[in-house]
């Protein structure tokens, strides 16, 4: 089905994939694992003839005939955020239909379109009363679903999934894996790009695993993953990012000995929000205090990404009060950016692609702390150092990093606007066990030593059990539970 040989990408003479090559055969599944930057996304998409600016390919890359789909990382770059999803996926059907005399014939009833839309929808476990809204209206997670949508419409041979499961909830995620299984069943290959060890685990049929462009041990999965023969290959499955036990922890100012807020830093009241005439949020109250961790999870749709983006200033609320120190937070964006961050799921979409990462994390700085240009890019080195970025990797445009290394860099642009409140929503989705347990050592540090509030959203029970002092639990809009950890 698949043969590379030696494939190479390089960007002014440096190797960012070099000398990769494998094969894969019908209804197989090859897991390329490792670091962020490592190359499996470049190496993705090379598979398809595509590439970043300015990056030239060698090698060879030999496709059986027929369709290869991409589901990418992040999903928000993949959908019109002018259009319903339902829509784009109506297009794409039609389009596929025209490929076949019979389908063509049965495209054109409209009844036969709808049917192959909701049958994606339920493959890829998208709910279809989700297909009238357009991207923004739709979490991280259901987003991902449309784009995995979208690729089970074109019948493809071959799908390369880069981090399929970045931002579903464990009920999810499990039925993504089984719909892969399904689709492994029917012959078709699969290429996943993924630091979700456990998804490898349950789907590979062959591993490799690359380190700085290269593939440094590769073979069966059972043998890669169980009994590993390089020494960064056993480092990546041996590291947890954080234990599973609870962590001893200082006390917090600001916080009673149960963990609720004693005196909140944000407070959050009676807030009802929606996207036009859909509720989201109905009532929702919480509080954190300064140096407090909160954790708000749930299901994918479950509104926390809604509640996190009203505190943030970025959806207006239909009614309820957000109020920091006892005052309401200012309406105008720059002024409310100084105390609150937003660290997004896609970090990649809160980026200017024209302009080199390092000047945009600097750029904070000077809007929101008054910085001179010289003094903003010297502490965005310091910062970006502290997230384990070079000069060199951040000196260059947002296409030329992964999706971890903008994660990073996202983090540490927040981070210099020194707010009091920070908002991370998905952060370590897209980074591995290594680099995951040296951000979250940070995040606490920095919450402990500058008193910083922690609003976090996620699905890894692993990072809210490092990090979180109580854990808020949202299903359809409503707080469900609230305990202490």
């Amino acid at each position: 089905m698949l043969q590379v040989d030696g494939l190479r990408a390089e960007v002014d003479g440096r190797a960012l994939v070099d000398g990769v090559s494998f094969e894969l055969a019908a209804g197989e599944v090859l897991a390329l694992v490792g670091a962020s930057g490592s190359g499996k996304t470049t190496a993705g998409l090379a598979l398809l003839g595509e590439h970043a600016p300015g990056v030239r390919l060698s090698g060879a890359v030999r496709l059986a005939p027929g369709v290869v789909a991409y589901v990418p990382q992040h999903p928000a770059g993949a959908l019109n955020p002018v259009r319903r999803v339902g829509g784009v996926l109506k297009e794409i059907a039609r389009q596929c239909g025209k490929a076949d005399e019979g389908v063509r014939e049965a495209a054109r009833r409209r009844g036969a379109v709808d049917e192959r839309v909701r049958e994606a929808a339920r493959r890829a476990r998208l709910p279809v009363e989700l297909l009238g809204r357009y991207p923004h209206q739709l979490s991280g997670g259901q987003q991902q679903r449309v784009v995995l949508a979208q690729a089970l419409l074109l019948d493809p041979v071959l799908i390369v999934a880069d981090e399929p499961t970045t931002g579903q909830d464990g009920l999810i995620r499990a039925e993504v894996i089984e719909e892969f299984r399904g689709l492994r069943a029917q012959g078709i290959a699969l290429v996943l790009l993924s630091h979700d060890l456990a998804m490898v685990r349950a789907l590979a049929d062959h591993v490799a695993v690359m380190r700085a462009g290269r593939v440094v041990e590769s073979g069966p999965a059972d043998a890669v993953l169980n009994t590993p023969r390089h020494d960064y290959t056993r480092r990546l499955l041996a590291t947890r990012p954080i234990p599973r036990a609870p962590i001893p922890r200082a006390p917090i100012p600001g916080a009673s000995v149960a963990g609720a807020a004693a005196t909140p830093s944000i407070e959050v009241r009676d807030l009802v929000a929606g996207h036009r005439r859909t509720p989201v949020l109905r009532e929702v109250s919480l509080s954190a205090a300064a140096g407090e961790c909160v954790a708000v999870v749930g299901r994918s749709g479950s509104g926390k990404t809604t509640l996190a983006r009203c505190v943030a200033g970025l959806h207006r609320p239909a009614s309820g009060t957000i109020t920091m120190n006892g005052e309401p937070l200012p309406r105008r964006l720059p002024a409310r950016a100084r105390d609150v961050q937003y660290v997004f799921q896609d970090a990649r979409a809160s980026f200017d692609p024209y302009r080199g990462v390092s000047a945009q994390v600097a750029r904070t700085a000077v809007r929101l702390r008054g910085a001179t240009p010289a003094q903003a890019a010297a502490a965005a080195r310091a910062m970006l150092e502290r997230v384990g970025l070079d000069e060199h990797t951040t000196g260059r445009r947002p296409a030329a990093l992964s999706g971890g290394e903008l994660q990073r860099a996202a983090l540490a642009r927040a981070l210099l606007a020194e707010p009091k409140v920070l908002i991370c929503d998905e952060i370590t989705s897209g980074l591995d066990a290594l680099v995951q347990a040296a951000i979250l050592d940070l995040l606490d540090s920095l919450r402990r030593d500058l008193g910083l509030t922690l609003l976090l959203i996620s699905h890894d029970r692993d990072v809210v059990a490092r990090l979180a002092d109580r854990v808020v639990a949202l299903e359809g809009g409503l707080i469900t539970s609230e305990s202490a950890q």
